[in-house]
């Protein structure tokens, strides 16, 4: 395997974990902000809302999203698995 393949599984590796992460991090930082501010505003400061609102959140967009992730995943993995026989070669 050349240094130039080994990185651009890197790179791919990379890739993969921003494009699966990136909407449910998002999505938990949007629902945050969110309750956040309406707690600030009915002065209700009870944590569990808060986390309830961010899982709910992360769930949908799991929904939404988790085939193209999976698709991301999957490709990946079928990416490294065939650059196998370069690195056993």
């Amino acid at each position: 395997m050349t240094p130039e393949r080994a990185l651009e599984l890197l790179r791919g590796l990379f890739t993969v974990t921003i494009a699966v992460a990136a909407p449910l991090l998002t999505a938990a930082l949007i629902a945050g902000v969110l309750i956040g501010v309406l707690q600030t505003a009915t002065q209700v400061n009870e944590a569990s809302v808060s986390f309830f609102a961010k899982v709910a959140a992360v769930v949908g967009v799991l929904v939404v999203f988790g085939p193209m992730s999976l698709a991301h995943i999957v490709g990946y993995a079928r990416r490294c698995f065939e650059a196998v026989a370069d690195v056993v070669h």
